[in-house]
């Protein structure tokens, strides 16, 4: 693999962990913003419907729990992807550091 090819792929991995980041932190925004429905406001007392609204509030309840730990999950595995790009710069950086090394 050439070096120039190695900081490449270290380059990339470091802008799609960055770009894993913002989507998963945009992501745990949307789960913990406040809604005016989270106080009742606006809501209609629908009789009719066939769900209690304990039951519905605990659907939702799960609904974005799973998709905060989904979200913190992929946060955490972008934060593993830039670690590992690092690695892959630092090697490229060392190795051409070695090569300049010998040829001067």
């Amino acid at each position: 693999m050439e070096i120039q090819s190695a900081l490449a792929s270290g380059l990339q991995g470091f802008q799609k962990a960055q770009g894993d980041v913002t989507e998963a932190a945009a992501d745990i925004t949307a789960n913990l913003a406040v809604s005016p429905e989270d106080f009742g406001i606006g809501q209609e007392n629908n009789t009719d419907n066939a769900a209690t609204p304990d039951t519905a509030n605990k659907n939702a309840s799960s609904a974005e729990s799973t998709d905060l730990s989904k979200a913190v999950v992929d946060l955490k595995v972008a934060e593993f992807q830039a670690k590992a790009s690092a690695d892959v710069i630092q090697t490229a950086d060392e190795t051409l550091g070695t090569l300049l090394d010998v040829r001067a």
